[in-house]
This record gives C-alpha cells, sequence and structure tokens, in this order.
C-alpha cells in the first residue's frame, strides 16, 4: 500500500517516547528540534534525557509505561528493547488515536521516521516505507553532496522574493515569471562563492523587472 507523505507542524503538540536508551534519545532530540511537548517514559534514561528534564525542556516519568500515558499524544515512539512493551505501546497508541512507530520494527508502525537532509527551510526526505533505512542513509548521504548549504540562503532570497511581489505586483503571471527568473540566473551559485550580496542585485533586479 503506497504511503501518504506529509510534514507534520509539532510545535506544542504532545508527543511521548516511551524508552530511555541511545535511540530513545535521538527520537527525543528531533522532536525538540520541531518545538514538540515532549513525554518520555522509562525505568532509567540516558544522562542526557535525564538533562533535558532537569532543564525543563521535556517531561521525564521513571517508571514502567501505562497506557495511559498515550493520551492526547498526537504520535508516539515505542524505542524500548522489549517486544512486549513495544506492543503494548502501539496497542494504547492505536486505541487513543494516536500514531504509533515502533522503532526497527514496521509492522506494528503507522509512520516511518524518514532520512531527511535540511537546510534551513528546506527540508529533502527518503523513505523506503521500513524496506531497507541502510539503502535511504546512502540517498541522504548523497543529497547532502548535492544540496549544500547555500541552499539555506537561496530559500531565505527566494521567499524574499515571492513575499515582496505578493505585496508589490498584482499581476500573478508576472509574479510567476520573475520567480522563474530568479532560479534560473546564476543567483544560487554566486550564493556559494560567497557573494550574497550580488545575488540580492540580482533579486532586486528581478523585482523591479517586475513591477515595470
Amino acid at each position: 500500500m503506497p504511503l501518504y507523505p506529509l510534514a507534520l507542524k509539532l510545535s506544542g503538540r504532545r508527543c511521548v517516547v516511551v524508552g530511555g536508551g541511545a535511540v530513545a534519545e535521538r527520537k527525543v532530540a528531533s522532536l525538540l528540534e520541531c518545538g514538540a511537548d515532549v513525554v518520555v517514559v522509562a525505568p532509567d534514561a540516558t544522562d542526557q534525557i535525564r538533562a533535558w528534564s532537569g532543564s525543563g525542556r521535556i517531561k521525564f516519568l521513571e517508571r514502567p509505561f501505562e497506557p495511559s500515558d498515550v493520551a492526547g499524544a498526537l504520535i508516539v515512539i515505542a524505542a524500548t528493547d522489549d517486544s512486549r512493551v513495544n506492543s503494548a505501546v502501539a496497542d494504547a497508541a492505536r486505541a487513543s488515536g494516536a500514531l504509533v512507530n515502533v522503532v526497527d520494527v514496521p509492522e506494528l508502525c503507522d509512520f516511518y521516521v524518514p532520512a531527511s537532509v535540511t537546510r534551513g527551510d528546506l527540508q529533502i526526505t527518503i523513505s523506503t516505507g521500513g524496506s531497507s533505512p541502510a539503502l535511504a542513509k546512502r540517498i541522504r548521504i548523497d543529497l547532502e553532496r548535492q544540496f549544500g548549504p547555500e541552499y539555506e540562503s537561496y530559500l531565505e532570497l527566494l521567499a524574499r522574493l515571492r513575499s515582496e511581489l505578493k505585496a508589490r505586483v498584482t499581476d500573478r503571471t508576472r509574479r510567476n515569471e520573475a520567480e522563474e527568473q530568479f532560479l534560473a540566473s546564476p543567483a544560487l551559485q554566486l550564493i556559494a562563492e560567497g557573494r550574497l550580496k550580488d545575488a540580492e542585485q540580482i533579486l532586486a533586479d528581478c523585482l523591479r523587472m517586475a513591477e515595470a
């Protein structure tokens, strides 16, 4: 069955991670980057998870998992080394209406966490549907080479151009033409060479031509 691709906004949403080891720590870190309200449930945890709890960044319930722990969660991640606990987490999550991911057990997952390349607001994700995380990792490495750090500034300029065009140019066709003109310009290469001012000048030229 094909997977439905989407990007979730997790800011302020309750996300539960069951498990306190290294894998759980990585999952918590990625959730915190997205602004999630993270709850960790485990009898023990890594020093980093404890540090996040001590600083108030997460809530740490230092005890075995209970089904009520998933109440109100948008997503639940089971990251323990006990298959019975993982199955119990999956059952409780689905019963509560949450989406569940059981690490390394595709058949118990409602969703998979894809490999990703992030350059500011640009995010490229790779999913193999849980079939081969190793392949997803290899593709990610290739994409990291192809899409370098210059894409962060490039996208920021594109966002500025789009915002200015919407505010100053009423004709949709002219706005689209200006964006295409910028995309076809050497702006990306200029940014890669450290010539941000020159790229900004191209943006200004595209905007001026759209207004003419």
